[in-house]
């Protein structure tokens, strides 16, 4: 082990608490901190399929936190679920040129910086209006789509529509994105098996496995609302802009 490695458990350990928090999994932080390593160079389906991995651990340790606390609601959940599932599936089968993955996964990468930067902590006594299943169902499967392709969970896509259509409360809205997380990032590791792409690296899995599980625990069990988590976020950003950055430039020169 070398202190590039370190540093990398370093960065998922701070990526997954802080995501966690919100009942995210974590991947687009995960991709951003790997992209900026050695690790960086590798296909993009290997890339996709371990953060998937991560997202199962962290995501479903946010989901067994919010759903305890009473913030699940399933007639929320269920049709954004339903309709991600084959789609997500989809997503992970398709196999995605270099070029094209390196700028969906910088678009990803500075939509969830900018997400970082907007938020705000949101009034959770809000007035929260009837999820339309009509609306929902197509939402659901355009962001399963969207993760499958790019290797994330879909939270920082769900969360921030979630939020603005009023369809949640802040905490509501972090218990069906976990669950969505979690079923997304198992449905796309479905679709890359089907095509076969599943490559998991376990060597590289059990460590990286090892310092998410403790951010997930620390991140879900406090929540967004521990002060020193602006700093985290901050830097987040950085690493996001960053890894976004070198994809991008990674383009125009070679």
């Amino acid at each position: 082990m070398n202190v590039e490695f370190y540093l990398i458990l370093l960065g998922l350990l701070l990526v997954a608490t802080l995501y966690s928090s919100v009942g995210h999994g974590g991947a687009s932080g995960y991709l951003a901190v790997l992209s900026l390593t050695s690790y960086g160079v590798m296909e993009s389906s290997w890339l996709k399929q371990q953060v998937w991995c991560l997202n199962i651990v962290v995501a479903s340790i946010a989901f067994y936190h919010y759903r305890k606390a009473g913030h699940h609601i399933p007639k929320l959940t269920l049709p954004f679920v339903a309709g991600s599932i084959p789609f997500a599936i989809l997503g992970g089968y398709l196999v995605v040129n270099g070029d094209i993955y390196d700028i969906l996964l910088s678009i990803a990468l500075v939509w969830a910086a900018w997400r970082l930067v907007s938020v705000k902590n949101e009034i959770v006594d809000e007035p929260v209006e009837v999820v339309d299943v009509k609306s929902a169902l197509p939402v659901g499967a355009a962001i399963g789509l969207a993760s499958g392709v790019v290797g994330v969970g879909g939270g920082i896509f769900l969360s921030p529509i979630l939020l603005l259509k009023k369809w949640a409360t802040p905490k509501a809205a972090a218990a069906t994105a976990a669950i969505f997380i979690l079923v997304n990032s198992i449905a796309s590791l479905i679709g890359a098996g089907l095509s076969g792409q599943l490559d998991l690296d376990i060597g590289v899995l059990a460590p990286f496995s090892f310092v998410v599980l403790i951010g997930g625990m620390v991140g879900a069990n406090y929540g967004a609302e521990v002060a020193p988590q602006q700093l985290v976020r901050k830097l987040l950003v950085v690493v996001l802009t960053i890894a976004a950055a070198k994809r991008l430039l990674g383009l125009i020169w070679f």
